[in-house]
């Protein structure tokens, strides 16, 4: 085995080894958006085979979020203790264990796994900011951050319009979990034996168990931190909520869409984080400003989200709508890089970590109420326009709460040339 590198001391210099990592860890948070939004086309089949209301199915799904935004903040923690070559591998073996439960039909297994399927998954982006952090030069870590993204949001897409076919032609629903699962438990072994060790990560420099979680008080008494992930976590509810759990349902029941239809044009929203993620995060890079293109991406996603659901139909094309909302909800991305510059560099993990659990810890709460308000404007008939756009009008508050919550963000992009923190956790 060649000899392990150690963690790059240059910020400006790319190193190969962590960026093939980084791939593999791409890859993995590809899988993991998939299996997250696939119980989106299965709608249906998940209700009938487990006798659920909206409220319920809603509640059960949205269990990925509680652990995913849990087990962030212990990602991070282990990433910066033990480094990737470890954490990265067990979090896609807990993925793959979740999706096998999930395929085997009871409640209660689903339950489980979903609960696994988010603990696990809080390791790709998390573990795939990490690496980027460590292979790229500073000067591309919003690039890196939003191509990481488009990973992910490829495998959103993936997870409705190629899931679909699927599951309603090829196999049942149960068998894709399964399959998911080998299939993911072999990205695992590849991923372990491809990821460096990081020489420095010895069992004399890691300090105690309580002293892993010693960086979070750094980044969370740092209330830019909290300003980078309420206003990412509300960029990101109508997609993680909104399109890839009661989207299709939305296409079908409010605008009277066939469930193959449905189904792809749900889809353009993730498609459109593919280009947009990596786009933005390109533009941020390029201006060397952050906080333009973010707010400014945050006024167009209200524009998109309201003539989506209030303008006539026929107004706008289809697919081009949510293709292009998809497009500048990529700016969600960007507090990921602020939050990374607005802490030391001596806690990258720890930062990412904190952001994703702000961030999800939403989703986990907006799950469950999501399904309750619907549930509760449909009174036992089914769902209609109606419902959705009233629904829909708390997505668009959110945005704009957003909107006001950038303004008070720290610009941190490479024009202001912000000092570089030297802080080291106790």
């Amino acid at each position: 085995m060649p000899a392990s590198p150690s963690i790059p001391a240059k910020r400006g210099e790319f190193y190969p080894l962590f960026i093939g990592a980084w791939l593999l860890c791409a890859v993995f948070y590809f899988l993991q958006y998939a299996l997250r939004s696939a119980p989106g086309v299965m709608v249906p089949e998940l209700t009938s085979a487990w006798n659920l209301s909206a409220l319920g199915l809603s509640s059960l799904l949205g269990l990925y979020y509680y652990t995913y935004a849990g087990f962030s903040i212990i990602a991070g923690a282990t990433l910066d203790r033990y480094g990737a070559r470890y954490s990265i591998p067990a979090g896609i073996a807990c993925l793959a264990i979740g999706a096998a439960l999930f395929g085997l039909g009871s409640v209660g297994a689903a339950q489980a796994g979903r609960l696994l399927q988010g603990a696990g998954s809080a390791f790709a982006f998390v573990g795939a900011v990490y690496l980027a952090a460590h292979g790229f030069p500073a000067r591309l870590l919003a690039t890196a951050v939003g191509a990481t993204q488009m990973f992910g949001m490829l495998g959103g897409a993936g997870g409705q319009f190629i899931v679909s076919p699927l599951i309603h032609g090829t196999i049942s629903w149960q068998h894709f979990w399964l399959a998911a699962g080998a299939i993911t438990l072999v990205l695992a072994v590849i991923t372990f034996l491809a990821t460096p060790r990081e020489a420095d990560r010895t069992r004399a420099t890691r300090g105690t168990v309580g002293q892993m979680f010693a960086p979070y008080k750094i980044v969370l008494s740092n209330p830019q931190s909290y300003l980078c992930g309420l206003c990412a976590g509300l960029l990101f509810l109508p997609t993680t909520i909104g399109d890839m759990i009661w989207g299709v349902s939305m296409l079908q029941n409010g605008f009277g869409a066939g469930h193959a239809d449905a189904v792809n044009r749900a889809a353009m929203v993730p498609l459109g984080w593919v280009f947009g993620a990596p786009l933005l995060g390109y533009v941020a890079d390029r201006m060397g400003r952050r906080k333009p293109v973010l707010i400014v991406s945050a006024i167009a996603m209200l524009i998109l989200a309201a003539a989506i659901l209030y303008l006539p139909a026929g107004t706008m094309p289809v697919y081009l709508g949510g293709f292009l909302f998809g497009v500048v909800s990529g700016a969600a991305m960007i507090p990921y890089s602020i939050i990374k510059e607005v802490n030391p560099d001596t806690v990258k993990g720890s930062a990412t970590g904190a952001m994703n659990f702000l961030v999800f810890t939403l989703s986990a709460v907006a799950a469950p109420v999501a399904g309750w308000v619907l549930q509760q404007r449909a009174g036992g008939a089914a769902l209609n326009l109606l419902d959705f756009q009233q629904w829909g009008g708390w997505g668009l508050g959110g945005i704009a709460v957003a909107i006001v919550l950038a303004v008070f963000l720290k610009e941190t992009g490479a024009a202001v040339q912000a000092p570089v923190l030297k802080v080291v956790p106790a």
